[in-house]
């Protein structure tokens, strides 16, 4: 099944707002990141839709590009996940 664009920008753009932190990891997303960065925002499906989860913004939540592909299509999203090395922190400048 196809899924629509325009459903699914909707619930990027309400999931943003208030730029909540990663749900997977609980570090602040930085919303301003190209979507190719792994500290990007993407929109994860807390049930997989290859595991029968719905494309329905109760489905979803916000998470770093690397988290969720971290997680895969797991359905209980594992323990809380730890970013590879190669993923940096975010610094704040001056330090």
């Amino acid at each position: 099944m196809r899924r629509n664009t325009t459903l699914r920008d909707k619930h990027r753009k309400t999931i943003a707002q208030g730029q909540p932190p990663c749900a997977l990891c609980g570090k602040p997303i930085d919303y301003a990141l190209t979507h190719l960065d792994p500290m990007a925002y993407v929109v994860d499906h807390i049930v997989p839709l290859a595991h029968g989860g719905h494309d329905t913004l109760a489905n979803k939540q916000p998470a770093h590009r690397g988290c969720n592909r971290d997680k895969g299509h797991r359905l209980d999203g594992g323990p809380t996940l730890r970013r590879p090395s190669w993923i940096k922190t975010p610094t704040t400048q001056g330090e």
